[in-house]
């Protein structure tokens, strides 16, 4: 095999959904945008709508395809975006909705899809999406009367449960919402985890079903195994890879392994990172290339045909740390070249 096997544990992704789900009375959702999170919408979104979710969260109208086709026609598939110029046809015919973000987008869903299901995002200070108070306060009575389906909004700082802002969030959620009939949501993963206060009557849970942080008792769900390509003995003093960014300081062998930055391995990962033979660590040594990594394997007694580098021990997380970003930026980055093998 030339390139790399991603393997996704469905089990492990259903599990995870149904440990968050039962932090509190909430009906649980799932974010499934990104194409699940890089591992495909359609099989995640799929396993956990047999698992009993029943809404399900994307970025944009052109994400509804995959969901739909994976939950049939009953499950609730809500749209970050809203109503965008050019979404009308795939709302429609999907039966998507869309989270009404300003007035402009009212007015284009009112106008193309007047019967149509539709609900709002607030703006509670992360000045991202959503309505800002001004402009709820004025089609509030509106849109309630019309029979908003969710009310939502999104937490700034929820990975960081001391940070103030999620107090002052959610005042301001409270401050805009209390009294209205319509269901509301304002947490994903972290703010799942910040307690019931913060649950109202929808959660949506992203990157925790996917096995990362801040869902720290998460099961591991993906792991990536690359092949072995070719070995290399290098003498001391020789270097290895692109800008000679590596220099060998005893007789070692090095491995070629498949895979690189058209594969979401991103750059920073460059003498950071360790793969993994076993229980064995091989660290990755010079620059990260398009197609291709190499990897000391010195201390190994036989090299194996492959190396591990997201593994039950080593997350995504652990991986994300070693190149100076975040594990959401490792799960969807990886590239199409991966042979994705969905395990229940």
């Amino acid at each position: 095999m030339g390139t790399g096997r991603l393997t996704i544990d469905l089990g492990a992704l259903v599990a995870n959904w149904t440990t968050l789900a039962a932090m509190g009375t909430a009906e649980t959702g799932a974010v499934v945008k990104a194409d699940g999170y890089g591992l495909a919408s359609g099989r995640v979104a799929g396993a956990l709508y047999a698992a009993g979710a029943r809404k399900f969260f994307i970025a944009a109208a052109e994400e509804g395809p995959a969901v739909r086709q994976a939950v049939g026609a009953d499950a609730a598939i809500h749209v970050f975006s809203g109503h965008m110029d050019g979404d009308t046809d795939l709302i429609r015919d999907l039966n998507l909705i869309p989270m009404l973000n300003s007035a402009e987008q009212v007015a284009r869903h009112h106008a193309a899809l007047p019967d149509h299901a539709f609900g709002v995002q607030l703006d509670t200070g992360m000045n991202r999406l959503g309505m800002e108070a001004d402009d709820w306060s004025a089609l509030s009575g509106d849109l309630l009367s019309r029979g908003a389906v969710l009310v939502m909004s999104h937490l700034a700082c929820a990975d960081e449960p001391d940070h103030p802002m999620n107090a002052q969030q959610l005042a301001q959620f409270r401050k805009m919402t209390d009294g209205i009939t319509a269901p509301r949501s304002l947490s994903a993963t972290g703010g799942i985890l910040l307690g019931k206060d913060y649950h109202f009557d929808v959660t949506r849970p992203g990157i925790g079903l996917y096995g990362g942080l801040p869902f720290a008792a998460a099961k591991p769900v993906v792991t990536l195994d690359l092949p072995v390509v070719q070995t290399r003995d290098v003498a001391t003093s020789e270097t290895v890879g692109y800008a000679n960014s590596w220099t060998a300081t005893r007789p070692s062998k090095i491995a070629t392994v498949s895979g690189g930055y058209a594969d979401g391995l991103i750059r920073a990962m460059s003498n950071n990172v360790t793969l993994w033979a076993g229980d064995t660590p091989c660290p990755l040594v010079g620059r990260v290339s398009m197609d291709l990594l190499t990897i000391d394997v010195t201390d190994l007694t036989e090299v194996p045909s492959h190396l591990s580098l997201i593994t039950a021990t080593q997350g995504v997380d652990a991986v994300a740390d070693s190149a100076g970003t975040i594990g959401y930026e490792i799960l969807t980055s990886l590239g199409g070249r991966y042979d994705r093998m969905h395990v229940a």
